[in-house]
């Protein structure tokens, strides 16, 4: 059973830690790139643009087509800097607190988004493990 004084340390931990979320959101970086390489975005969790870089040929791109393709690679480079913040402030508070702020504020961490690609399941990855564990061992 954990004492008084434990909860009371683990209570003065977490509130501190909440008094760093706003520190935590921007020093989470996102990144992104439009896939013909002429974009280049990063952006903090608070929005703030730290560094865009745009490729020579741009200069022959139309204004309307380029707006939109820096917006289109600032949105992706700001849902990877949301998760990126997610995950320092789940470092730091735990996954329950994160989970709460998400509730609270609205904005559910992208990794949560309905239409994110859940990845491979555990089972998937074991399964292809042993078959490239078994090539090798049959290879032998």
């Amino acid at each position: 059973m954990i004492s008084t004084r434990a909860l009371i340390d683990q209570a003065r931990a977490r509130e501190e830690a909440l008094g760093k979320v706003t520190e935590l959101m921007a020093a989470a970086r996102g990144s992104a790139h439009a896939l013909d390489g002429t974009v280049e975005v990063t952006v903090d969790a608070l929005g703030a643009l730290h560094r865009l870089w745009l490729a020579p040929s741009v200069t022959t791109t139309d204004p309307a087509r380029l707006a939109t393709l820096i917006l289109e690679v600032t949105r992706v480079a700001m849902t990877e800097a949301t998760q990126d913040s997610y995950n320092k402030v789940a470092l730091q508070l735990g996954e329950d607190v994160t989970l709460l702020i998400e509730q609270l504020s609205g904005f559910p961490a992208p990794a949560r988004a309905e239409d994110d690609d859940p990845g491979m399941t555990v089972e998937e990855f074991q399964r292809r493990r042993a078959e490239r564990l078994g090539d090798r061992r049959g290879g032998r």
